[in-house]
């Protein structure tokens, strides 16, 4: 009997666990639509980014362009208390995201302790695609134009 009580609570715990995630529209595969963003010149271009669940945190797997066309990748992985540790991006070594709804988020991107960008992350109300709106400053610190990017969901994450 105990073994079975066992693995009740711990197939309860996943479910926990899986339903938080359900509840944060930005779960999936996001495709860059180039035709409805908005770029400042020189700024890069995150053309695929993923939010998967990874136990109780969410990665984040960006894919993208630098300024110059070549390809970018970083990750990013989120704890329940919105911390972020930071792989693959030279512009940045820490990262802030904060909740405001159940449809937006906000974010903040550190180097060196100096705030580098800032934004919004906004879905849809069907859940088929999001804005993202970024400001933010280069490496002298010269203030760059505002971005405007749409993405598409190309299908929900699914755990297997």
């Amino acid at each position: 009997m105990n073994a079975r009580a066992i693995v009740l609570t711990l197939v309860l715990c996943f479910v926990g666990v899986a339903a938080c995630f359900a509840d944060d529209a930005n779960m999936g595969t996001w495709k860059l639509n180039e035709t409805k963003s908005k770029f400042a010149p020189g700024a890069p271009k995150n053309t695929t980014v993923v939010y998967e669940a990874a136990g109780d945190r969410v990665k984040v797997t960006i894919d993208g362009t630098d300024k110059d066309g070549k390809p970018t990748h970083n990750e990013w992985t989120a704890s329940s208390t919105g911390r972020l540790s930071v792989n693959g991006d030279p512009n940045s070594d820490a990262r802030s995201i904060t909740k405001i709804d159940d449809r937006t988020s906000g974010f903040n991107v550190k180097k060196g302790g100096k705030k580098t960008a800032s934004g919004r992350i906004v879905v849809s109300a069907d859940g088929k695609s999001r804005t993202v709106i970024t400001s933010g400053t280069d490496a002298t610190a010269k203030s760059l134009a505002a971005t405007r990017c749409t993405t598409s969901s190309s299908g929900f994450f699914t755990e297997s």
